[in-house]
């Protein structure tokens, strides 16, 4: 998101625990739940727009940490919006495909919310909460992304260790989505800062369940060693239920201009550096 945003804008970005560096982009520390530091950080900075993508968002730490994660995930998320409000100024928010309960896809913009887990249900309280304070926040709701790691890592870094080892990596049938890059996602977000406001879906093309996702990463990246077992979600008990399917329509962000490759492109674009 930094890098691609610099070619057109002045980039500020935080972090909390865990410093990180990127060329052109001004990195400052910051707790997001601190609400008077965030309110400093914005009479500091004036900024010109606002891209929330910060979350606790791992389903299984919102399910056993419900306080912390509302904090971060819901409270931190409405005062975002209500400081851009006072200021005029653009507001996108990185919400999830988790609001919904995986038995109606593919799921659009009008689609009922109905979360099966806590990350779900902070994720749509952020959306209304966000809403009512900005009504002109873009509320983007994101699928499952990937992507190279040398700022941050994606759920394709644990995937590769285990496929370049040799060690068996079980992936599941039974859970559907409509995966994008990073790389894709960014440029998504950042034609919602000009285009959009309410709800909008920046799912990809493509329909697929991590089994087949897994295969196409052993295609794409040549990795015979690669030990791939189907398994259910059944199979693998976890702090938070999991939908099944969450496949996006995004004909929407299509009809605006957002157009991701294939995950196997993506894939092939990623070679290098995965």
């Amino acid at each position: 998101m930094c890098q691609l945003a610099q070619q057109t804008w002045q980039v500020y970005g935080t972090y909390h625990q865990h410093p990180v560096e990127i060329p052109g982009v001004t990195l400052l520390t910051l707790n997001l739940t601190d609400f008077q530091a965030l309110r400093q950080l914005f009479q500091q900075i004036q900024p010109d727009a606002v891209i929330h993508t910060a979350a606790a968002s791992s389903p299984n730490f919102c399910q056993t940490h419900p306080e912390t994660s509302h904090s971060i995930n819901v409270s931190a998320s409405c005062n975002l919006a209500g400081l851009s409000a006072n200021a005029g100024i653009p507001c996108v928010f990185t919400s999830s495909e988790m609001v919904f309960d995986g038995r109606n896809p593919p799921y659009r913009e009008s689609a009922s919310v109905c979360p099966v887990n806590l990350y779900g249900e902070q994720k749509v309280a952020a959306e209304v909460g966000m809403l009512e304070r900005y009504p002109q926040t873009a509320i983007c709701r994101m699928p499952l992304m990937f992507g190279a790691a040398p700022y941050a890592s994606s759920f394709v870094q644990p995937f590769l260790e285990k496929m370049r080892s040799g060690q068996e990596l079980n992936l599941f049938i039974d859970e559907f989505r409509t995966p994008i890059s990073g790389t894709s996602a960014a440029q998504g977000l950042l034609l919602a800062l000009e285009q959009v406001h309410g709800y909008i879906h920046l799912g990809g093309k493509e329909r697929l369940s991590r089994y087949q996702f897994g295969c196409l990463m052993v295609k794409v990246l040549d990795l015979p060693m690669a030990k791939l077992t189907a398994c259910r979600q059944a199979d693998v008990k976890m702090a938070a239920p999991r939908p099944a399917d969450l496949s996006m329509d995004s004909s929407l962000a299509f009809s605006l201009g957002f157009n991701p490759a294939s995950v196997e492109k993506e894939l092939q674009t990623l070679k290098e550096l995965l």
